[in-house]
């Protein structure tokens, strides 16, 4: 019974300084209104899967998630009206957002660390940045702090 109690008291304090993490604010700089644009062409990212394994009566589990960043911002901009396209043509370039995904951080934390991830809104037609958004994510996987801090970033330019 007292090694009961322990290991719900162990279960209790990693849970309550796991919800104590507090992500750094959104950083956005914008040089022009987004809403000026109706296209988007993203570039190709690699897709990420996160495992965790755990053994189960002497039986090696494993579990994955997968994450593409292109789909989640393409996703995220065909919702807000966007058409997303493969090649730009000149007819379109000045109505034409070129984005851009990068992984630019990582922090440690208390049981884990956090995934830093930066877009870039750039114009097709004078290749000026009109935009650029750094977020970071925290989940349960790698996939998850990826796609919780595209999603936060996104969610900072749209802002009204």
């Amino acid at each position: 019974m007292k090694k009961r109690n322990l290991f719900l008291f162990y279960i209790v304090v990693i849970l309550f300084f796991t919800g104590c993490v507090s992500l750094k604010d959104v950083s956005v700089y914008k040089n022009e209104e987004i809403s000026e644009y109706k296209y988007a062409l993203i570039n190709s990212t690699e897709s990420l899967t996160s495992n965790v394994g755990t053994t189960i009566n002497g039986v090696y589990v494993s579990e994955g998630k997968t994450v593409n960043p292109r789909d989640i911002i393409s996703g995220y901009l065909m919702k807000r009206g966007f058409i997303i396209i493969t090649e730009i043509s000149d007819d379109i370039k000045d109505k034409t957002l070129i984005v851009n995904y990068g992984e630019s951080g990582r922090r440690n934390i208390l049981f884990g660390y956090t995934t830093e991830v930066t877009l870039q809104f750039i114009s097709a037609g004078t290749k000026n940045l009109v935009c650029s958004s750094t977020a970071e994510g925290i989940g349960d996987r790698e996939a998850d702090d990826i796609k919780k801090a595209i999603t936060r970033a996104l969610e900072a330019v749209f802002e009204e």
